[in-house]
């Protein structure tokens, strides 16, 4: 039944209104950052079926399932749709892409290509650990068809890398991006986590001074999140390290938005930052704007009208189900309420703000009282986030969704 809800989905005449994403997990890290809960596996994790040397082949053949599923006749919308939608972005994500080599990577986006067709000027993008690539690795990604890079910096200072566990030295991270600019990237983004244990106030100023510095046109700037079961949740547990403050979190908040907007970065969500319209991450504002995708790949979560659904986690279980048929683990039908409540959250975040219009009668009461708080401005018919406003984003959609 689960297989025939998600065919329905697919063929819904929605399904390619507000742009279509396909998303690639690539589950594979050479170890584990200690304050990382993402669904990763070393070597010694993967168990039997899978590995760096057949994954490629394996996440293909998911592509091509769910590229049938759009061409499969659900007997609801027969007169939609025949062919899949074609894909305007796609995002490899992990664990570490670039574990794998390039050739990989290229030919899983070439079998995106073959299955749904991609858009003219799709904006396909991949996560980069600084260590696993080299001039030569970002050419053959860009001859390969990528037009976007994302290298997880974190930061500059050796100290605040050793606290999370993170194997990369400060200059391996630049590096990559001046490969990758000299490769013919157009388009490279600079992850800095911020609220690190040991972080001074100068270690984060001088993280930034380096991602401006190093020509990059996005950066994405996190505060530190201790999740439960991870390695920095147990040391933190022992007493080892101290919790994170959530007033440093907010200090370094403002540090980011003073230094990136003097150089010409203008925010579009709470935590990004562009210097143009075009170096804005596309696909995540798919998920931001409420778009459409397919995740492939061990864990990935998708997203098609009124229903979301998830692959088995493990990458031994994964490549068993995806045998039989797409490797579903799970699903949900989304309520009208879910859908409400999903765009409320995520539209709030962005620069461009949220329709007032779309708000319930209890939502137009909270967002005039965030506005005469301060946290809010509402002007032509939308809602948006003050500075002070963005410091407190969670707090703020909470009310207008109470």
């Amino acid at each position: 039944m689960s297989s025939e809800v998600i065919t329905a989905a697919a063929n819904s005449p929605e399904t390619a209104r507000d742009g279509f994403g396909l998303y690639v997990h690539i589950p594979f890290c050479v170890s584990r950052c200690g304050y990382c809960d993402f669904n990763t596996y070393t070597a010694s994790e993967l168990g039997a079926g899978v590995s760096r040397e057949t994954y490629a082949s394996i996440v293909r053949a998911e592509i091509r399932a769910a590229a049938a599923r759009f061409t499969q006749r659900s007997g609801v919308n027969d007169e939609h749709r025949d062919s899949p939608p074609r894909v305007d972005t796609v995002f490899f994500g992990g664990g570490t892409p670039t574990l794998l080599p390039a050739g990989d990577l290229a030919a899983i986006l070439a079998e995106i290509d073959a299955a749904f067709g991609l858009a003219r000027g799709a904006e396909v993008t991949t996560e980069a650990n600084p260590e696993s690539v080299d001039a030569d690795y970002l050419a053959e990604l860009f001859d390969g068809g990528f037009t976007r890079l994302s290298v997880g910096m974190q930061s500059t200072s050796s100290h605040v890398l050793k606290i999370l566990d993170r194997e990369h030295s400060p200059a391996k991270a630049l590096a990559a991006v001046e490969y990758a600019h000299k490769a013919g990237f157009e388009h490279v983004s600079l992850d800095l986590i911020y609220g690190t244990p040991g972080e001074t106030e100068a270690d984060f100023a001088a993280s930034l001074a380096a991602a401006i510095d190093s020509g990059v046109d996005h950066v994405s700037a996190y505060a530190l999140i201790v999740e439960d079961g991870t390695q920095l949740a147990r040391r933190i547990r022992a007493g080892t390290v101290p919790q994170p403050s959530d007033d440093v979190a907010a200090d370094r908040y403002l540090a980011a938005e003073a230094a990136l907007s003097a150089a010409g970065f203008s925010w579009y969500e709470v935590s990004n930052w562009a210097r143009s319209d075009e170096a804005r991450c596309r696909h995540n504002l798919l998920y931001w704007e409420g778009g459409h995708w397919w995740g492939a790949g061990p864990g990935a979560h998708s997203h098609l009208p009124g229903v979301r659904w998830w692959n088995h986690k493990h990458p031994s279980t994964y490549a068993t189900a995806l045998a039989q048929d797409i490797p579903l683990a799970g699903y949900e039908t989304l309520t009208e309420d879910d859908r409400y409540l999903e765009q409320v959250m995520l539209r709030t975040r962005l620069s461009g703000g949220l329709p007032v219009t779309l708000l319930r009668t209890n939502g137009e009461a909270a967002a005039q009282r965030a506005a005469d708080d301060g946290l809010a401005v509402i002007e032509a018919g939308r809602l948006q986030l003050t500075l002070r406003g963005r410091l407190l984003a969670d707090a703020v959609v909470r009310d207008l969704t109470a």
